[in-house]
């Protein structure tokens, strides 16, 4: 082992070399790469080896093994659940991320200093989606664990309204969650939080065709709570149709009566980037706390989002995280650390490929994605929507398409078609169950997907559907 470790470190140049004409030649041919594999074979087992290998063999084991079997999650025609792909700056950030290995704690700069670059990045991030820096952000790995975080400071304030102090004793009590349309992962940490997934008060949406709250009905219910305080769960661009709360009228709901207002703006929130699409999330800044995904529109390497709760939370927020029983942590409010701010005490650098990637395309270059994302996306409608085959199941909102086949005596068929069309690798979609129909899901995020894509992609659904008939 020392003489494989002492030979890798002699020849870390030559080893990032092979790394790095491997990866070119990945990314370069990244549009070309199977969107779906037809099994998840891999060969026979293999049992740790007693003096290892050295890195340059493990790469080529790794390319016997994995390599053949990675899909093209990153590429133009994966279209499955909201999955950004990396930009070449984000890239540039997540290697150096990995180079440099800083441990993203307090803001000191004794020890690192990449707690810093993490809030120079979150003012960038508040900047391009114009958030007032009333907003205190830090970087988590996903959507889940921004609900989390966000939920966490909720459920503390909750507690406070109530004369408890949640994070030292625990809930005892049932605590109301208000909610339309709320993404998986919210109710997932409503579990995790011991708030129960099933105290959530369903909230009417505004119409069979709309998956935006009712603001009559959610008014209805809190009344009916009789002035006891409740955490409302909005939306900010649902999963199958990029539907969106009407904020302004919830900022008024919030003028009248006690509730901790929670918007869950995983990917819709970059709305905010278009001048022709900003008004979706108008009034959003009024929140309490918000979700954003960075790893879905702002096209950065997966495990990274942000988590935003409003500055005049901090102490709530310190008593749900603080590290209080480790004696070489200083006062948390005195000396700023994330790690009393947030679920994980040890964190990657997370925030230096969004940096970059911020850095290197600016505001025109996010307001492009967004923009040329929404349009291949309403293309992609209009050609379901004159199609014989297909039909759209809601509009096209935004940048998410939500279809199934025409005829409703094929209900039954719509997994096979689905099942089918993944099958060829030219592309990827996820199915769902949108108005009482199977349907599916065709979410347009990444930077490199263009008309030639959206013209392929249908052209091999019409393909699939000749060999159904």
């Amino acid at each position: 082992m020392k003489e494989h470790l002492k030979n890798d470190s002699v020849n870390i140049s030559h080893l990032l070399d092979i790394i790095k004409k491997q990866s070119t030649e990945y990314l370069n041919s990244l549009a070309d790469r199977p969107t779906s594999i037809t099994s998840t074979f891999i060969s026979e087992a293999i049992d740790i080896p007693e003096y290892g290998y050295g890195t340059e063999e493990v790469i080529k084991l790794f390319n016997k093994r994995f390599e053949p079997i990675m899909v093209g999650s990153a590429g133009p025609r994966y279209l499955g659940f909201v999955t950004g792909g990396a930009t070449p700056a984000s890239v540039a950030g997540d290697w150096l991320t990995s180079i440099y290995d800083q441990n993203t704690q307090s803001t000191k700069g004794q020890g690192d200093i990449s707690a810093n670059v993490e809030m120079e990045t979150i003012k960038l991030i508040l900047e391009l989606l114009e958030l007032p820096d009333s907003f205190l952000g830090g970087f988590v790995t996903g959507a889940t664990m921004s609900n989390f975080t966000c939920l966490a400071v909720a459920r503390q304030w909750l507690g406070k309204e109530k004369g408890r102090d949640f994070a030292k004793e625990g809930i005892s009590e049932t605590i109301k969650v208000l909610t339309a349309t709320p993404h998986s992962s919210s109710i997932k940490s409503l579990s995790l939080l011991g708030m129960g997934s099933n105290n959530i008060i369903k909230i009417r949406t505004d119409g069979d065709d709309r998956e935006a709250i009712s603001i009559k009905d959610l008014e209805e219910q809190i009344i009916k709570l009789n002035g006891e305080p409740f955490i409302l769960i909005s939306s900010g661009g649902t999963v199958n149709t990029v539907d969106f709360d009407d904020f302004i009228q919830i900022k008024k709901l919030k003028e009248t009566y006690n509730f901790w207002w929670h918007i869950d703006a995983a990917f819709g929130g970059f709305a905010a980037c278009s001048d022709h699409y900003k008004h979706l999330v108008e009034g959003w800044e009024y929140a309490d706390s918000i979700t954003i995904d960075c790893h879905k529109w702002l096209n950065v390497p997966y495990e990274s989002a942000i988590f935003l709760v409003k500055q005049q939370y901090n102490i709530l927020q310190v008593e749900t995280f603080q590290n209080s029983n480790a004696p070489y942590l200083v006062d948390p409010l005195a000396d700023f650390s994330y790690l009393n701010f947030l679920p994980e005490n040890s964190r990657r650098l997370k925030a230096l490929p969004a940096w970059f990637s911020i850095m290197a395309y600016g505001k025109q270059g996010y307001r492009d994605i967004v923009e040329n994302n929404v349009s291949l996306a309403r293309n992609f409608g209009i050609l379901i929507e004159n199609s014989n085959d297909f039909k759209l199941l809601a509009p096209v909102r935004l940048n998410t398409v939500c279809f199934t086949l025409k005829d409703d005596d094929k209900q039954s068929e719509v997994g096979r078609f689905l099942e089918m069309l993944n099958h060829t690798g030219k592309v990827f979609m996820t199915p769902t169950f949108y108005n009482q129909h199977k349907g599916i899901r065709a979410a347009f995020v990444n930077w490199k997907t263009t008309e030639t894509d959206v013209q392929l992609i249908f052209d091999t659904m019409n393909n699939i559907i000749t060999q159904l008939k």
